[in-house]
């Protein structure tokens, strides 16, 4: 019922407000106004609150850039993130001011440029020195800018050898959650297929490789050792999805059907950056920063960043793929099963 009341309202105001633009058109009529003329007295307000909008307009801009300014990104926790922040507060530098003075002239110009039907526009066509500099300055800056950005985008997404790496780990992407998978101690990797995908084997580890065997994955939350370098590899089995770290200032899509890279070194612990932020629940957190779906917003995963001591210790606890005891009897049906072939 209230919402009826609230369309039949929201009716009657653009109806009673009709009526007034035609009471007002034809009192202009009657006083020998065209109702669309615009007069000088219009022009003088119209240039005024140019001026009135120009205050108003940064007030706000300002007002916006002190209370969200903080809240841009998180302090950077990896080794690229400082180069990231450089790269993205120098552009920050050039275009604000750039801002601020191209609105000022602007509104300026509408204030004292206003309509006077006694004084004639100077038409001047042409001027090569003025429009070569207007095209070299920003194609200038816009070259540097570009230049520093692909040098720090080079310098980051430069994938990791496996000799180079000290720590591999895959992210494995779907509706809605993320696992990680560790490779075991032959520091390899087993190989994955979307047909082997079941209840049990959901990431679709091949049994029949022994590589696999001793790979680790965990759920809920992973760690990282602090001062190494990490190189991640991402996969996802249903939609895209994007790997979020937003500490590290990492990202990287999450594609089915191929694997993406991303490699940091993490310089803070979890429990460095919880003295930094002052926040003794703070975690380092893997969000997924795609809409993938309904649930998407639940989406995360912790990265706890610990020393390399902790980080060992943890790992040899993780459970395997394939139990130990059980691959005996694993490797005894593959070999039986290739013998009668």
């Amino acid at each position: 019922m209230l919402n009826i009341l609230i369309i039949i309202a929201v009716l009657l105001g653009i109806i009673a407000l009709s009526k007034v633009v035609q009471i007002l058109d034809l009192s202009s009529t009657i006083r020998g106004i065209q109702p669309y003329e615009t007069t000088d007295s219009n022009n003088k307000t119209q240039s005024r609150l140019m001026l009135v909008f120009l205050v108003a307009y940064f007030s706000f801009v300002i007002y916006q850039m002190l209370v969200w300014g903080p809240h841009l990104l998180p302090i950077a926790a990896s080794e690229h993130g400082a180069a990231v922040d450089s790269l993205f507060n120098v552009t920050w530098w050039i275009i604000i001011p750039v801002f601020f003075i191209t609105h000022i002239l602007l509104f300026y110009f509408s204030f004292k440029y206003v309509y006077n039907k006694n004084r004639r526009a100077e038409f001047y066509a042409h001027n090569n020195k003025l429009e070569m500099f207007w095209t070299a300055v920003p194609a200038t800056v816009l070259l540097i800018l570009i230049l520093y950005g692909l040098s720090v985008w080079n310098s980051t997404m430069t994938p990791l050898t496996s000799d180079e790496s000290d720590v591999e780990i895959e992210i494995y992407a779907r509706q809605f959650d993320w696992t990680a998978r560790y490779p075991g101690n032959d520091g390899k990797f087993g190989n994955v297929n979307v047909r082997n995908i079941s209840g049990t084997n959901f990431l679709g580890l091949d049994s029949a490789d022994t590589d696999a065997w001793d790979d680790k994955y965990v759920k809920a939350e992973f760690l990282i050792p602090v001062n190494k370098a990490v190189q991640f590899y991402f996969r996802s089995q249903d939609v895209i999805h994007s790997a979020y770290m937003p500490h590290f200032r990492a990202q990287m899509n999450c594609v089915p059907g191929m694997v993406t890279r991303f490699n940091f070194v993490p310089t803070h612990t979890t429990e460095e950056m919880r003295e930094i932020t002052g926040n003794p629940d703070f975690h380092y957190q893997l969000l997924c920063n795609k809409i993938c779906g309904a649930a998407h917003y639940n989406m995360g995963m912790d990265i706890i960043v610990v020393s390399q001591e902790e980080y060992d210790a943890w790992l040899k606890e993780q459970k395997e793929f394939i139990p130990i005891e059980g691959r005996a009897s694993l490797k005894k049906d593959i070999n039986n099963q290739l013998s009668s072939l």
